[in-house]
């Protein structure tokens, strides 16, 4: 089997042109109806035992992407193929089951805990819905699944507010591991935990993902933390893929402007190396993603008229490296040193 086909079967997830609109208010009954695109066309392809980072700052579509991805929220169009099955025409019981192969970590451990259970039943729950454990079985699973995020079993008998909120996101990693899941996403699980509990949560999904071969997605604001965990990056702006590599192809190689701002931002350990002052000018606005040009176009240091009236395509500038820019190309090539 060649590379590519090879490469191409280790695909659990494959998401095709995904969008996601909402509709805006009407000025009159007789207006024409207009639409804020949170997602608009983003694709990506997840491999089985890896981790695909998906990274962007706060509003550009990640977390609208992964509820789509486990129907929490209804795409407006597009596909989501998991293991050959689009998830979108899954119903009822087929639907029920698929959730047993799809959990979530999300961001907020202080409001994905039920506050007035204790740990034990947060975690028997599942465990009894989706016919994993009986009412007898669940407490030695729950103290299984306690150990395995390194808790004690004496845990399950205490309420959510009476632990850390390392200790609580812990939980919800062990939550979801209760239905032997396949695919976790993961919300920006870190973003709300001290930068000490960051990295042993980190550490933790990545023992967690040896031990039982699981895949990824993790939704993060800063690459700093994506480098850590992710073996493929997808960049995300205003609705739409910029971006995607291997990790260490695009903090070797990164390309597109909107991608090397990120990196500028991440913070620097040496005190003698100054950190610029300013890395992007502007803000993200619902206008330059609803027009017919880059959505990066007015804070782009390179746009021309181009960017402006049309949208760029993902160029692929080496193997597995795209990129959305009209000149993808020219900028890997300069980067590179070649003509």
């Amino acid at each position: 089997m060649s590379a590519e086909l090879e490469k191409k079967s280790d695909v659990i997830l494959e998401i095709k042109d995904l969008k996601k609109y909402y509709p805006l208010p009407k000025k009159s009954p007789f207006s024409e109806q207009k639409y804020f695109r949170a997602v608009d066309g983003v694709s990506l392809n997840v491999r089985k035992g890896r981790t695909l980072g998906i990274v962007g700052e706060s509003g550009c579509g990640k977390t609208t992407v992964a509820r789509m991805i486990v129907r929490l929220l209804e795409p407006t169009s597009g596909e989501i193929i998991f293991k050959g099955e689009d998830l979108l025409h899954f119903r009822g019981s087929r639907l029920h089951r698929m959730r047993k192969e799809i959990q979530f970590v999300f961001q907020d451990p202080y409001a994905s805990l039920n506050p007035k259970m204790k740990c034990y039943d947060i975690l028997k729950e599942p465990l009894i819905v989706h016919g994993f454990a009986n009412p007898v079985s669940a407490r030695e699973k729950v103290e299984k699944l306690l150990n395995l995020v390194g808790l004690p079993k004496e845990a399950a008998d205490k309420y959510p507010h009476e632990f850390s909120g390392g200790q609580r996101q812990r939980i919800g990693i062990a939550r979801a591991l209760t239905v032997n899941p396949e695919l976790i996403i993961c919300d920006e699980p870190v973003s709300a935990l001290d930068v000490s509990i960051q990295s042993q949560i980190l550490n933790l999904l990545r023992q967690l993902q040896q031990k039982f071969d699981l895949t990824y997605i993790f939704i993060a604001h800063g690459l700093n933390v994506v480098k850590h965990i992710s073996d493929d990056v997808a960049v995300m702006y205003l609705g739409r893929i910029m971006e995607t590599a291997s990790s260490d192809e695009i903090f070797e190689n990164p390309v597109h402007p909107y991608t090397n701002a990120l990196m500028a931002a991440i913070p620097l350990p040496d005190p003698n190396k100054p950190m610029p002052l300013s890395v992007l000018e502007g803000e993200a606005s619902k206008s330059a993603a609803d027009s017919d040009g880059c959505s990066f176009f007015p804070r782009c240091p390179m746009a021309k008229e181009i960017c402006r009236t049309k949208l760029p395509e993902m160029t692929e500038v080496c193997s597995g490296h795209c990129v959305r820019c009209h000149f993808a190309q020219e900028l890997y090539n300069r980067k590179k040193g070649t003509n």
